[in-house]
């Protein structure tokens, strides 16, 4: 038994005993987990959890999860480091039910003999303080080491574990843990083990975008058929992936959804029609117009004016990205761009762990983010908040965010004018890269879905569309055949079908140049 453990035990047996401990209290997330936990008459001495689902009914329930689809990718982001012949990787549901438990079977056969076995609950009101009951309780992660645990029973365990949420609705769908004797358990663990986790979500949210895609496809012909009255298609989640023509901007998630007559916040008011996986929204009319403002009355206080986004990024097309902070350009560092664009795009903000995974992939350190983040604060100041979790304070006007959000509400046009180029160009951080990926295909698929040839010319001047030969043969399809930009057209999309040889490198000039040349005959 090692010191801290022998230590720990005696500040269990001293809380319980109502006696003062004698090495100072437990942990506060360890204390108020005691007082969780024995409010609900979980007893430290014969307490077990309870088995919910048996054998033959947990296959089902797995199968039915949203965790199931990440399975492989949490085993091979665990298998590397975590000791099989040691400790276990665990996933529960949201409410504490161990659906999967892998590991050595002499671990495994250890773990049945105090029931850490799937189909058990393991919520804090069924067994006490545990990781995963905790980690749920608190929404944050956790490490539990020997006799933290509440129940006498599991003080030869430890076990780290992190809450994992759905990337649609925000909500916790359970966690991922280790569990392990507490002889082969590192304090390291639990960033390893919400790295897997911040995995795990951000391949959920990949699912999330490629579902909401196939949505788009498939419904788009019904968006269009509504001709001039606005209209949305809705995700059975609430989330609005389309809008045709609405005016003012709609919320992003729509709540109490049921077929039938619905008003949004604004008053505007429509109807939801079911499809197969989502809502059609039809509104009545477009979004009222503002009324002019009226003559203030004498003595009044005037109107206080809207002050500018504190943050203006401009990241579209730059091979450097700039800020604007209260008005002043500052250039950036491609890192501190990177940052930026993942933290723009999550107003919730973001864990050391998941900018990690975000920008460095699998590989990534949160020692090396929560670097960067320290210089990033100290160039933009309040803007940025601290690290639990790292999100942008300030009000932001992202380039890249405003023509997603034009592409959302269908204004294809406004979306191809404020596309200056692809997304930092020079970035290979994995979500930057699915992110540019994402906005280009859809701004192109729009593009030549709607055949208006001034949106075509636009995207045919950048690098979106300058090599794009379906674009340039829908501007010569479009266009008059005697106008310039047709002609212009036509010379583009032959180059494109024939490129043209490549320019000699300065080391093959040379080389051509030292090779000897017949000499020319001199005619007669």
């Amino acid at each position: 038994m090692s010191a801290q453990s022998e230590r720990l035990r005696r500040q269990h047996d001293a809380v319980l005993g109502g006696s003062r401990p004698p090495a100072g209290p437990p942990r506060p997330v360890v204390s108020a987990s005691w007082s969780r936990s024995l409010q609900a008459s979980v007893d430290p001495d014969r307490s077990g959890p309870p088995v919910v689902y048996g054998p033959d009914e947990i296959h089902d329930v797995r199968s039915a999860h949203p965790l199931a689809a990440v399975l492989p990718i949490l085993r091979g982001a665990l298998a590397p480091s975590v000791d099989a012949a040691t400790q276990l990787m665990i996933v529960t549901d949201v409410d504490g039910h161990i659906l999967w438990r892998e590991g050595h079977p002499a671990v495994c056969a250890a773990a049945d003999r105090v029931l850490l076995a799937e189909g058990t609950r393991w919520s804090e009101n069924a067994i006490g303080t545990n990781a995963m009951g905790t980690a749920l309780a608190t929404r944050a992660p956790v490490q539990i080491f020997s006799a933290e645990h509440l129940v006498r029973a599991y003080h030869a365990w430890s076990c780290a574990a992190v809450p994992l949420r759905d990337p649609d609705t925000g909500r916790l769908i359970g966690t991922l843990d280790v569990s392990g004797r507490e002889e082969g358990f590192h304090p390291a663990l639990t960033g390893l083990v919400a790295a897997a986790a911040g995995l795990a979500e951000a391949h959920l949210r990949l699912r999330m975008m490629a579902a909401d895609e196939r949505l788009r496809d498939r419904y788009r012909d019904d968006l269009r058929a509504l001709g001039g009255r606005p209209g949305a298609l809705v995700t059975v989640s609430g989330r609005v992936i389309a809008a045709h023509r609405v005016g003012a901007p709609l919320p992003e998630r729509l709540t109490g959804l049921r077929p039938g007559p619905l008003r949004l916040p604004d008053g505007r008011a429509g109807v939801l029609e079911p499809l197969a996986r989502g809502w059609l929204l039809r509104l009545a009319a477009p979004a009222p117009a503002r009324p002019a403002p009226s003559a203030r009355p004498a003595g009044s206080a005037p109107a206080v004016p809207v002050a500018p986004p504190a943050l203006s990024l401009q990241f579209l097309g730059q091979e450097r990205p700039v800020v604007r902070v209260g008005g002043r350009a500052r250039p950036l560092s491609l890192r501190h761009g990177e940052l930026l664009t993942v933290l723009a795009l999550a107003p919730e903000g973001r864990t050391a762990e998941g900018l990690a995974l975000a920008l460095y992939g699998e590989e990534g350190k949160a020692a090396t983010v929560r670097v960067e983040m320290h210089r990033l604060r100290r160039h933009l100041g309040d803007a940025v908040s601290g690290s639990r979790p790292y999100r942008l304070r300030a009000g932001v006007d992202a380039d890249f965010a405003r023509v997603r959000r034009l592409l959302a509400d269908g204004d294809v046009r406004g979306a191809a004018a404020g596309y200056r180029g692809a997304l930092l160009p020079s970035s290979d951080a994995p979500e930057v890269r699915a992110v540019r990926e994402e906005l280009a295909a859809t701004l192109r698929r729009s593009a030549l879905e709607l055949r208006d040839s001034e949106v075509l010319w636009t995207l045919a001047g950048t690098d979106l569309g300058r090599d794009d030969a379906e674009i340039h043969e829908a501007l010569v399809e479009l266009l008059p055949r005697t106008a310039p930009r047709a002609a212009a057209a036509r010379a583009r999309l032959r180059a494109i079908a024939e490129p043209a040889p490549p320019v000699p490198t300065a080391a093959r000039r040379a080389e051509s140049a030292a090779i000897p040349r017949p000499a020319r005959r001199r005619p007669g």
